[in-house]
């Protein structure tokens, strides 16, 4: 079971950096340096108080560009190498359980899972952002936050709640974006038909 749990983690932490980066970074980061769990060399780096004191400054700014229309949509972009880069990471270092799996390996799952969730959400800020006059930026923004925290420490410490979690939370993202499917569909109007 441990080495599920590993794997779990592993999963949990790099889609949660796709939303932020910085969350799931510190979350590993300061366990890691309570004792709480134990990071293999190099992955280690990131518990010492530098690091540490790297991820809390990079996380406020990127907590307080986030919120601001317009400017989170600059932040997406900024942040397409910054989420997979710790997604990759944050997968190698919780993936360690799995002693056959090649480092490369884990880094690459790590970089896609984390790019994915990071490209859909760039992609969808936009819309948001136009759909709501802006308005919708910074709920959206927290909502971000509160999955990736909540989705990181569930991944640590709950691994098998976590699945539940990730289910739930793709469960209301297909729910939304079928209304926002389905009311496009609907402001196309009627479609006349004139035959020859």
């Amino acid at each position: 079971m441990g080495a599920l749990s590993g794997i779990i983690s592993a999963f949990g932490l790099s889609t949660a950096a796709g939303l932020n980066a910085y969350i799931p970074l510190l979350v590993v980061a300061v366990l890691g340096r309570m004792g709480v769990i134990n990071l293999a060399t190099p992955y280690d780096a990131i518990t010492s108080w530098w690091a540490i004191a790297a991820i809390v400054v990079l996380g406020a700014v990127e907590f307080a560009v986030d919120k601001i229309p317009g400017a989170d949509h600059i932040n997406d972009v900024v942040q397409t190498f910054v989420r997979p880069a710790a997604g990759a990471l944050l997968f190698a270092a919780n993936s360690g359980v799995i002693t056959q799996t090649s480092p490369v390996v884990a880094l690459v799952i790590g970089l896609v899972l984390a790019g994915g969730v990071h490209v859909t959400k760039a992609v969808a800020r936009p819309v948001i952002n136009a759909t709501t006059l802006g308005v919708g930026a910074p709920v959206v923004s927290v909502l971000e936050d509160v999955v990736s925290a909540t989705g990181s420490l569930l991944a640590v410490f709950l691994p098998a709640v976590f699945l539940l979690f990730a289910a739930f939370i793709g469960y209301v993202v297909l729910r939304i974006y079928g209304r926002i499917k389905g009311r496009r569909s609907d402001d196309d109007g009627p479609t006349i038909v004139v035959k020859a």
